[in-house]
């Protein structure tokens, strides 16, 4: 029974300090009883919801992120071989001196007018386009990656309902 009182003193002095040892004292032992396990499940219940349930959550979360990293991991491994081949190859690249050549011609190849074309000084070129189809501006993009020019800036904008308008920042590749 004495280890009983060590385990239980500091829960008297804390009882006799709010004024409730009186109290609790003059209770039935029966209610003390009851009290003491609507405590220790109260004490459970918050242990569980503070600590075990957040505890349980992060492991789900982590298993997931596993899984993804999994995936990717998979996919990367099954791709690279396309990659070492395309990195192999060498990269195409356009004199900047015949950048807005090439822009102008492309862009009319691929039925598109441009409205604006300014050089800037570091080789590269401004394009603003008139409105054209969203699917027919892509397709002139990748043409022109193909041959060496990447897009620095893009700005577009919804024209009409399947028109998109273009100011485009493109540089040569090299």
């Amino acid at each position: 029974m004495s280890r009983f009182n060590r385990l239980t003193e500091p829960l008297q002095a804390r009882l006799e300090q709010l004024g409730l040892l009186p109290y609790w004292r003059g209770l039935p032992s029966r209610d003390r009883l009851a009290l003491g396990l609507l405590g220790l499940f109260l004490l459970l219940a918050l242990l569980y919801l503070a600590l075990w349930r957040p505890a349980a959550q992060q492991v789900v979360q982590a298993r997931d992120y596993l899984q993804q990293q999994r995936v990717l991991h998979q996919y990367l491994q099954e791709h690279a071989p396309q990659l070492r081949e395309q990195s192999g190859k060498p990269q195409v690249s356009v004199d900047p001196a015949q950048l807005q050549g090439l822009v102008t011609a492309s862009a009319s190849s691929h039925g598109l007018n441009v409205e604006r074309l300014d050089s800037q000084g570091d080789g590269a070129v401004q394009v603003s386009l008139q409105p054209a189809e969203f699917s027919r501006l892509l397709r002139w993009l990748v043409s022109l990656e193909e041959q060496g020019v990447r897009v620095d800036e893009a700005g577009l904008e919804r024209a009409d309902k399947e028109l998109v308008s273009s100011r485009l920042l493109l540089r040569s590749g090299a």
